[in-house]
């Protein structure tokens, strides 16, 4: 268990020396934007339902933290093309664009007033590699290096989803394909899953109570 406290238990300022600890290369100018999304979230929250109201104490670690967790078992290509597939708050796509400023993310939700208030909010953060788009995932007609998302459906529905969407003809490290944030036992949807895929784990490398049962899935073709 992570115990290096500088700052006051449980506030913003704590949040950002632990997931610093997990990620020591962030720069102050991500830090500052890390430590600004709090206060924007509890803006746009009050008047949107991003995320759930009462997840707000938890702000960093169940959805910063949690959506910086594909980045402690893999590095996006400078350059690549990545796709947040029902982002709803903006997650796992916002906190990656402060991690990879030189990777591009598009995040696409089908609730206006969500995808809308993201946009904002990546504006307001001054992150120049996001763009947003208002749709359906399965209408979604560019195509993207690698696909993330957060426990939006089955693992059987976002691969016939975006599975068309991505570029395997490029050869890249790791190779395209699908980032996908699971919890619990997802053995049986794994059964009906042409692709190949690898697990993740992510309480071996995190320390928090709330990692013990969340998994990274890597679904690739090859």
């Amino acid at each position: 268990m992570v115990k290096f406290y500088l700052c006051p238990r449980n506030t913003a300022s704590h949040m950002i020396e632990i997931i610093r600890l997990y990620f020591p290369l962030l720069n102050a100018v991500q830090q500052g934007q890390l430590l600004q999304m709090k206060e924007l979230y509890e803006w746009w929250n009050a008047r949107i339902n991003l995320i759930s109201r009462k997840d707000m104490v938890h702000f960093y670690e169940r959805h910063v933290l949690h959506s910086l967790s594909i980045a402690s078992f893999i590095r996006f290509p400078d350059g690549s093309l990545v796709m947040d597939a029902g982002t709803g708050g903006g997650f796992p796509g916002i906190p990656l664009a402060i991690l990879f400023p030189e990777v591009q993310f598009h995040l696409v939700d089908s609730v206006a007033k969500k995808i809308n208030a993201v946009g904002e909010i990546y504006t307001a953060l001054g992150l120049n590699n996001v763009s947003h788009e208002c749709n359906r995932i399965e209408n979604v007609k560019q195509q993207f290096d690698y696909i993330v998302s957060r426990a939006v459906t089955s693992l059987p529905d976002m691969v016939r989803w975006t599975g068309g969407k991505i570029n395997h003809q490029k050869i890249l490290d790791p190779e395209p394909g699908i980032f996908y944030l699971k919890g619990g036992d997802i053995m049986e949807e794994t059964k009906s899953i042409r692709w190949k895929y690898n697990i993740y784990y992510l309480k071996k490398i995190f320390n928090e109570p709330y990692f013990e049962t969340k998994l990274l899935v890597h679904l690739h073709k090859t």
